[in-house]
């Protein structure tokens, strides 16, 4: 609905580019050499250089570095606190670096996002946003959602999702020499080599992403080439069924967070989800970070997505929200959404409806989506976290979702699962 075409050439200014790296095995000193490059000013003895590490992650590392003056209060110290994030082992076969960066920069000049100081060797330098993390126990709260669909209305209603495609490699057809290869080996080009798909829009979205990871799958073994064929054969399917230009945005896409789990989400300071003065009518208000998978998708894909994350890195499928709740965020969101792109009340009932039953369609998606990177971060990463099992749960939903529109669950007379039922109960 609508379109974005003044915005999609915009120019940001270049970044400061800092020619050092950040290094785990050395991570204070490593980090101190960064931040005193950044801000000289930092140097002397009447500075005191603290870092606190976030360990909410499963990919990265995060550390907030404070200079703690004598007088300063804390919300002083925070203001002026710089936030480093290091890009975990070998996370480039899963994440567009570039293609982050220009996410980000964007985001910044909309005042959606903290602002970019610097890129180094492995990461990036940015502010910090005062708040705390949501926990997934607090997604379910009706104050939060209700916060969570408005600034999601607001993202995909005002940022472009052209002038990523020229610099992204996302939007190329990754050659199997992108294959994961833990040992440093070359792997041997395989015979069954996939023909990456076209999705109906050219450039970087979500499908090329996913297609992206599903080449970078091992081959190794004839299992892993089995399951890699299989994989491809689903994405075809899905794509066939679901990219077909029907929802929000330019072209059926608009511009996505596509990792909307718990920790990315903070609750600005001076509010609380615990208080009873916290009507279930009012929206708290929050702030997206970490930009590592935005990209162009449906808007579906990134709501579906979202509400997958209500279960947590657990998936406690007895906190998907049911259709009643499912409704009621997507009339946030939409009135959101409206008042940025300039549409009349009497229409939103209508996008409301059309969008209950596209995220519906997209609900499956997310697990395929995880599964997959799930896949690749257990040959990959030196995180302490079973991705393994974690990959096995993410596709069970996907493939549940599959067995349930297909009817062949019901056919073989078996019990609905519960991410299912939930996903059914008024």
């Amino acid at each position: 609905m609508g379109s974005t075409g003044d915005m999609k050439d915009e120019t940001l200014p270049p970044l400061r580019f800092i020619p050092l790296s950040y290094n785990h095995a050395d991570s204070q000193a490593s980090a101190l050499r960064l931040v005193l490059t950044l801000n000289p000013q930092w140097e002397g003895p009447d500075n005191k250089i603290e870092f606190v590490r976030f360990t909410d992650g499963i990919t990265n590392t995060l550390l907030k570095i404070i200079n703690r003056k004598p007088g300063l209060t804390e919300e002083q110290i925070d203001n002026e606190a710089v936030l480093m994030r290091a890009y975990g082992n070998h996370t480039e076969i899963l994440i567009d670096r570039e293609r982050e960066t220009t996410s980000h920069a964007l985001l910044a000049s909309r005042g959606l996002a903290p602002p970019l100081l610097a890129r180094f060797q492995n990461g990036l330098l940015y502010r910090f946003i005062r708040g705390r993390p949501a926990t997934h126990l607090d997604l379910v709260k009706p104050p939060l959602w209700r916060g969570v669909a408005r600034r999601l209305g607001q993202w995909h209603a005002v940022l472009p999702i052209g002038g990523h495609s020229a610099s992204s490699s996302s939007a190329k057809e990754l050659p199997l020499s992108h294959q994961v290869d833990v040992d440093g080996q070359h792997q041997h080009k395989q015979e069954d080599d996939l023909d990456p798909i076209k999705p109906r829009v050219p450039g970087p979205n979500m499908w090329t992403v996913l297609q992206k990871w599903i080449l970078a799958l091992p081959t190794t073994t004839e299992e892993q080439r089995t399951r890699r064929r299989a994989l491809q054969k689903e994405l075809e399917s899905v794509v066939r069924e679901l990219d077909d230009g029907r929802g929000l945005g330019d072209d059926g896409l608009v511009f996505a967070h596509c990792d909307l789990l718990c920790a990315n989400v903070i609750v600005l300071p001076s509010q609380c989800l615990a208080t009873a003065a916290t009507s279930d009518k009012e929206a708290l208000n929050v702030q997206f970070i970490d930009y590592e998978y935005a990209t162009p998708s449906p808007a579906a894909f990134d709501i579906a997505n979202h509400f997958a994350e209500w279960g947590g890195y657990d998936c406690d499928y007895s906190m998907m929200p049911t259709r009643s709740v499912r409704r009621q965020f997507l009339t946030e969101y939409v009135k959101s959404y409206s008042q940025f792109r300039g549409i009349t009340e009497c229409a939103q009932q209508e996008i409301v409806d059309r969008l209950y039953e596209d995220v519906d369609r997209f609900r499956g998606i997310p697990g395929l989506y995880w599964g997959v990177w799930a896949l690749i971060q257990a040959q990959i990463s030196q995180i302490d976290f079973d991705y393994a099992s974690y990959a096995e749960t993410r596709l069970g939903e996907y493939y549940a979702w599959r067995r349930e529109v297909d009817g062949s669950r019901a056919q073989a007379g078996e019990e609905m699962p519960l991410r299912e039922r939930r996903w059914a109960e008024a």
